[in-house]
């Protein structure tokens, strides 16, 4: 993979993508919201090229990009629980990632990684695959899952290898302000007294470098037609992530469960089956839940700098 092509960046997952395909030397057009604010999560470096354009407005630009290799497709509107039932919109996501396809196409592009979600398969007991049976509710659910099954069909049509990947829940660096990580976390830095479910899910979260890793491997040897489910693998009550949580941002806090009612579509058992995947590419997950929530408590370059501290220190004490 020499050059690639990426709609939706700035998400989590879709910056930590980024930061991957330039470890790789892979130059990347990041397809962004014009003038939106998150575009300045995208570090600067010289193989990034930010392309301003609606996701309703995919056509337009097509003999305006240049040939590449690969296509991720992460650009959706209303991924959030207030829009997830906006039916109107969610139907205009699944014509616009037919359009993203035949953007891809036209770029050259040899492989489709699009960017499903658990929402896809509604109410499940038991871990989830690719050949589980999907029964989605939520208007989201159902057009991720129609949006997986069309643009499939298209690529077959247009020549194109076609990955999808059903994400579970990530987290990480850029997440959004609504998510429960994001919740816990600002409120407990703040000493408030986060009001939760009774969290009683069991879950499984995997962090954006993991899942940015996984969408890589993916485009590079996943398999045609082939869909995806992607966590950790280990999955664990959603009540021990919210206590491991608070025992790195303020142990002994408190935590109130079940003060609020779990929300509509909820479904209580989310847990990948990672094997395909890993049997296909070869990866396999690396951060722990705790290293994670390390990094957004303490990013990179803030952990540098207190390194570079304490040496200095010790360098000065000596």
């Amino acid at each position: 993979m020499k050059r690639a092509i990426l709609t939706g960046p700035t998400g989590g997952i879709g910056t930590a993508l980024t930061e991957v395909l330039c470890s790789h030397g892979v130059e990347t057009y990041a397809v962004c919201r014009p003038g939106s604010p998150r575009i300045a999560r995208l570090a600067p470096d010289p193989l990034v090229h930010i392309v301003e354009c609606d996701i309703s407005e995919y056509p337009s630009l097509e003999g305006k990009l240049p040939a590449a290799d690969a296509f991720f497709h992460f650009g959706w509107e209303k991924t959030t629980v207030q829009g997830r039932d906006d039916l109107d919109c969610q139907l205009n996501n699944v014509k616009y990632s037919l359009d993203a396809v035949r953007l891809a196409k036209a770029c050259g592009c040899t492989v489709f990684v699009g960017a499903g979600s658990q929402a896809e398969y509604g109410i499940a007991k038991g871990p989830l695959s690719g050949d589980t049976p999907a029964f989605p509710e939520s208007g989201y659910g159902i057009a991720k899952y129609a949006a997986g099954r069309f643009t499939r069909n298209l690529c077959a049509q247009l020549g194109l290898r076609h990955c999808w990947v059903r994400v579970l829940s990530a987290y990480g660096r850029n997440d959004g302000e609504g998510t429960l990580i994001s919740y816990l976390v600002r409120t407990l830095r703040e000493g408030g007294v986060p009001k939760l479910t009774p969290c009683g899910q069991v879950w499984d979260y995997i962090h954006f470098t993991d899942a940015a890793r996984a969408f890589f491997a993916v485009a590079e040897r996943g398999k045609d037609g082939r869909t995806y489910c992607l966590g950790s693998g280990s999955p664990r009550p959603l009540k021990e992530y919210a206590e491991e949580l608070r025992d790195c941002v303020a142990p002994g806090a408190e935590l109130q469960f079940g003060a609020l009612p779990y929300y509509p579509h909820q479904p209580m058992y989310l847990a990948a089956d990672i094997r395909e995947l890993s049997e296909d590419t070869g990866w396999r997950p690396e951060k722990s839940f705790r290293e994670g929530i390390e990094e957004i408590l303490h990013p990179p370059a803030e952990a540098d700098e207190k390194k570079r501290k304490r040496l200095t220190d010790e360098v000065r004490n000596e």
